[in-house]
């Protein structure tokens, strides 16, 4: 025969695992809708990568303008968003055969991936080191001082983050479509 006092234990303690299965039950479900948001949010290249850390590997929708397109083979495009103060690498993979010139100045919508490539601090002091001797050696100042500043530019970027490394975003595209 059980006592009051064993029973409620053992009510307490169907309770609380009820609650940890509910619980897990509402985390999943937040960790689901929160991936079906990603995959099926569109975003322009600014709000992108303001949140870009957390969308790695994940399929998102991207809209922006052409800015230029790989001549040669078509495989890249870059977009800008409203500001044209960003600009984000699109790769041409399954789909997407290539991107025409002509998307040049149009805005397009592209779903796919977003990849991120992080550059070391041992890489950049190396790209410092590369600009700091060609400098030296023939002399090319603009193109040195260009290099030099995007350095500058990782390096504040990675202090204003707390972050060791410098991250560059790209999307492996599978599909556009032109909206001009």
């Amino acid at each position: 025969m059980r006592t009051p006092f064993t029973l409620m234990l053992l009510a307490l303690c169907a309770a609380s695992c009820g609650s940890a299965s509910v619980q897990k039950n509402a985390a999943a479900t937040q960790t689901a809708e929160a991936e079906t948001l990603s995959a099926s949010a569109s975003y322009d290249v600014d709000s992108l990568l303001t949140v870009a850390d957390s969308l790695v590997g994940k399929t998102v929708s991207l809209h922006g303008h052409v800015t230029h397109t790989c001549k040669h083979s078509g495989r890249r495009c870059f977009l800008v968003g409203q500001s044209k103060a960003a600009t984000i690498r699109v790769e041409a993979k399954e789909g997407i055969g290539g991107f025409n010139r002509e998307l040049v100045g149009s805005q397009i919508v592209v779903k796919g991936t977003l990849r991120e490539r992080r550059f070391s601090q041992d890489e950049i002091a190396q790209m410092e080191d590369s600009a700091n001797s060609k400098l030296e050696e023939d002399g090319s100042a603009e193109h040195c001082q260009a290099e030099l500043n995007s350095v500058i530019k990782m390096r504040k970027w990675m202090k204003e983050h707390g972050k060791d490394y410098y991250a560059i975003y790209y999307v492996d595209g599978n599909e556009y479509e032109a909206l001009d």
